[in-house]
C-alpha cells in the first residue's frame, strides 16, 4: 500500500505481508473462523479487528478510530456494511449513516471492463464485471494507532491488478480503487462507487451543489450489492403526492440542474456529467467535484467528494422505499459509466469517492 494509495496514509516501505484470500462464496465455519484468527495475527492493530461470520461467510474487518466513528468492510466482496460517524457530541455521538437490507446497500465497488464503445461514448457493445466472485485478498493495513485506520484488497483478473483501498477517519470515510494494467493492450473500464445513505424521511431528503451541472435520466451499473436494480431504478413512478418538480427528461436526453437544492422526494435514476458531446471539445465545463446531502429531519448533512471519476450518480426510490422499511435512502456515488476510462498497458488507473462531514 506503500506504493499504491490514494490517500495520505501510507504504510512503511518495507516487504508485504503474506496476503489471505477470501472467496466471496461461503465457506465452512470452522474455515471462516481460522481465516479471521489469521488475518488477526497477521493484521490485527489497534483500531482493526477481524471477526469472523457466524452463518460461514467471509469475515468482517472492523474499523474504529479515538473519537469513536467506526465503519466494517465485509471482506468476501468489499462491501462496506455500516459507517458510524460521530456526528454529535453528547452520548457517544455517533450516528449510522449507510442504509442496508439482508446484506444489501452500503457502499460498494463496480468495476467493468468494457469491450467496445461508441466513438461518442453514448453507448457500450458489451461489458463485464471484474469484481462479482472475485477472490479477493487483504493484502495490507496500516494505522497510525488514534485517528486513521486503513485496509487494502486486492484480486487479479487477467493482466489486471485491482486493489481496493478503504480508510477510516475521524470525520470521513474514503473508498479507492486502483488499476494497474500489466497486459500488452489497452483495456477500457467503467466504474462506480455506490453508497447507500439513509434518511429519516422522504419529505426531507435533498441534495446541494450541483445548480448548473446538466444531468440525463440513466440506470446505475448493474451490482449485486444494489438495493435497486437497473430496471427497477428506471421505472416510472405513478403521478401523486410527491410527483411535483415537472416530468422527469428521457434517458438520452440532457438538461440543466436549475435548483439550488436537490430534492429528492420522488423517483429519480440520473447521472450528473458533462455530456459525452461535450468531451470531444478542447475545452469543457465539468461535473462538480462534490456534492453534500441535506436530511431535514435529523438536521446532518455528509458531503460526498469525487476523485479520479468523471461522473455523480443519483438515484432516489421514490415510493420504492416502501418495500425495503420505515427510512428512506438514496443511492448515490461517484462513477465512470457514460465513457470509459481507457488505461494502457503499463499504466494505472485511480479513482476515489470520500464522505465527509462538518456536523461537530
Amino acid at each position: 500500500m506503500a506504493t499504491s494509495s490514494v490517500l495520505p496514509l501510507h504504510l512503511p516501505s518495507c516487504a508485504r505481508r503474506a496476503s489471505t484470500a477470501l472467496r466471496a462464496s461461503a465457506a465452512p465455519a470452522a474455515a471462516t473462523a481460522t481465516t479471521a484468527q489469521s488475518l488477526e495475527e497477521s493484521f490485527g492493530r489497534k483500531g482493526l479487528r477481524f471477526v469472523g461470520d457466524p452463518a460461514g461467510g467471509a469475515p468482517t474487518a472492523e474499523l474504529s478510530v479515538r473519537n469513536g466513528s467506526s465503519l466494517h468492510l465485509r471482506l468476501g466482496d468489499g462491501l462496506v456494511t455500516s459507517y458510524k460517524p460521530k456526528v454529535y457530541w453528547k452520548d457517544d455521538g455517533c450516528r449510522e449513516v449507510l442504509y442496508t437490507v439482508a446484506g444489501k446497500g452500503g457502499v460498494g465497488l463496480v468495476l467493468n471492463e468494457a469491450s467496445s464503445s461508441s466513438s461518442a461514448g453514448a453507448g457500450i457493445a458489451a461489458q463485464w464485471s471484474l469484481v462479482d466472485g472475485a477472490e479477493w485478498t487483504v493484502r495490507d493495513a496500516d494505522s497510525d494507532s488514534y485517528d486513521a485506520v486503513q485496509v487494502e484488497l486486492g484480486c487479479t483478473k487477467g493482466k489486471l491488478d485491482i486493489s481496493y483501498v478503504v480508510t477510516l477517519y475521524g470525520v470521513s470515510m474514503a473508498t479507492a480503487v486502483i488499476v494497474r494494467n500489466t497486459g500488452t493492450k489497452p483495456v477500457e473500464l467503467t466504474g462506480a462507487v455506490l453508497s447507500h445513505i439513509k434518511f429519516d424521511k422522504r419529505g426531507g431528503t435533498a441534495v446541494e451543489g450541483l445548480r448548473g451541472c446538466p444531468y440525463c435520466s440513466q440506470p446505475p451499473p448493474a451490482a449485486a450489492f444494489s438495493l435497486l436494480s437497473p430496471a427497477e431504478a428506471m421505472m416510472r413512478e405513478d403521478p401523486g403526492w410527491f410527483s411535483g418538480g415537472g416530468e422527469e427528461p428521457r434517458q438520452g436526453i440532457w438538461t440543466v440542474e436549475e435548483d439550488l437544492y436537490t430534492v429528492l422526494k420522488k423517483k429519480v435514476s440520473r447521472v450528473y456529467a458533462a455530456p459525452p458531446e461535450e468531451r470531444k471539445k478542447r475545452v469543457y465545463s465539468t461535473a462538480p467535484s462534490k456534492f453534500t446531502t441535506i436530511d431535514q429531519y435529523s438536521g446532518l448533512g455528509f458531503r460526498l467528494v469525487r476523485m479520479g471519476f468523471d461522473d455523480m450518480y443519483l438515484c432516489s426510490p421514490g415510493g420504492m422505499y416502501e418495500k425495503f422499511g420505515k427510512d428512506y435512502f438514496l443511492c448515490t456515488g461517484m462513477a465512470s459509466m457514460l465513457v470509459p476510462v481507457v488505461v494502457n498497458p503499463g499504466e494505472e488507473w485511480k479513482a476515489a469517492q470520500v464522505i465527509e462531514h462538518d456536523n461537530l
